[in-house]
Formats: C-alpha cells, sequence, structure tokens
C-alpha cells in the first residue's frame, strides 16, 4: 500500500501518546510520518484507556473512562488509513469482563473488539483498517505471561496473548489486517536487556521503542 500523501488517524492508549519519549517528535506516529511522507498523522492516542467500556470509573480524568469506540466515534472522518493499537490496559487494569466471541456488546472485550471493527467499517467505507496488538511486557510486578493482578479484574482474567488472540479472532471476521507486535515487534521486556534499551519501565516504549515500532509498522502497511 502506497503511504505517501495520505491521512492517517491513530487510535490508541499511552503508548500512542508518546509517553516513555521525549518528546512528540520521538513518536512512531511522527517517525511514520516523516519517512512515509504521509499527509497528515492524526493523534488519537490516550493514556489509561481500554478497548472495551470500564464498568467502575477510575476517579482520574474522566477522558480516560472512555472506551476506544466512544473515542473513535470524535476522529476525523477524511483519514484513508485508520491503526488502532490497544488492548494492553484492558490486560493490565480493565475491569470488563473477557466475553465471547460472539458478543455484541461494548461491555465486554471480545464485544468491544467486535464492536470497534464494526463501527470503523461503517464510519471508513473503503478505507484500510488495522490493527495492531500489545507487545510484550513486564512491569509493576507482572509479567505479560500471567494474568494481572490489578484488583479490578476479574476471575476471567488472562495473560496478554489472551487478548490478542480475541483481536486476531474477530480481525479475521472482519477482513482486517493485524500487526502483532507480540511477535514481531522483536522487543521483550522480560529481558532486561531489552526493558533498558527500549523501554521506560517495562510497558511504555522509549525513544529507541518508537523507533522500532515505526518501522515494523511502515513495513507492515506498505505490504498491504
Amino acid at each position: 500500500m502506497e503511504l505517501s500523501g495520505k491521512i492517517i488517524n491513530f487510535l490508541g492508549d499511552s503508548i500512542t501518546e508518546g509517553y516513555g519519549t521525549t518528546g512528540p517528535e520521538y513518536r512512531f506516529d511522527t517517525l511514520l510520518y516523516k519517512a512515509c511522507g504521509l499527509k497528515a498523522a492524526n493523534n488519537y492516542g490516550l493514556g489509561g484507556t481500554c478497548i472495551a467500556y470500564q464498568h467502575t470509573p477510575t476517579a482520574e480524568d474522566p477522558k480516560r473512562d472512555l472506551y476506544f469506540c466512544a473515542r473513535a466515534a470524535l476522529m476525523q472522518k477524511n483519514a484513508d488509513i485508520i491503526v488502532v493499537f490497544g488492548g494492553i490496559n484492558d490486560y493490565l487494569h480493565g475491569d470488563a469482563p473477557v466475553g465471547t466471541l460472539g458478543d455484541e456488546t461494548p461491555e465486554t472485550f471480545c464485544g468491544a473488539v467486535r464492536h470497534l471493527m464494526q463501527c470503523l467499517k461503517k464510519w471508513y467505507p473503503g478505507k484500510p483498517v488495522v490493527f495492531v496488538t500489545p507487545p510484550h511486557c513486564n512491569c509493576w510486578g507482572t509479567s505479560d505471561k500471567e494474568p494481572s493482578k490489578n484488583k479490578r479484574k476479574g476471575p476471567d482474567a488472562m495473560p496478554v496473548a489472551g487478548y490478542i488472540n480475541i483481536i486476531e479472532n474477530c480481525a479475521k471476521e472482519f477482513n482486517i489486517p493485524v500487526l502483532n507486535l507480540f511477535e514481531n515487534l522483536g522487543i521483550d521486556p522480560n529481558n532486561l536487556e531489552d526493558k533498558e534499551k527500549y523501554t521506560l519501565d517495562g510497558l511504555h516504549l522509549n525513544n529507541a521503542g518508537h523507533a522500532v515500532l515505526a518501522q515494523k509498522l511502515a513495513q507492515f502497511l506498505k505490504a498491504l
């Protein structure tokens, strides 16, 4: 897919927002904008947000309780490509139950992923919609190989791979390509060397991590 001259909407959480970098010029969307000659890279990253509707407010910034589809409705509609990068907060602290793949409600993770994909296909007819999965993480005493220990989590909490499987399975129904960063980013903070070199805290990518992400995403989009 040709990227030069295109407008891309980037919907995501704190990684998309650039937390962990030393400035917006080091974010992956900005790097992609410069390297690929985009017309615009619209950043809709907001830290702490989940794909699924949150049943219990966090009592912090109300904006951070908005689930992805509610935020996607506010994005500009003239984009040529939509990139959705989320799910890590659903894993870490989201209180929505996992649900089942046939769910139609945004109040479960399965239903929210499906609902978001349906809405984006409707709002951007004929335009490419791409999902990007969470990468590896090891932060706040939790490894991605185990369910989060956060008190907001329910008994059906899963390791990160479980949430990624749901995203990939839903994407098949809507013919949406998925960049699986868990398998393909090449950064694993469970390895101390990777954690120190590419992340701020085992979750948020630093400048070097964003550079790797920008390269991987550019390659993926161009190959579509």
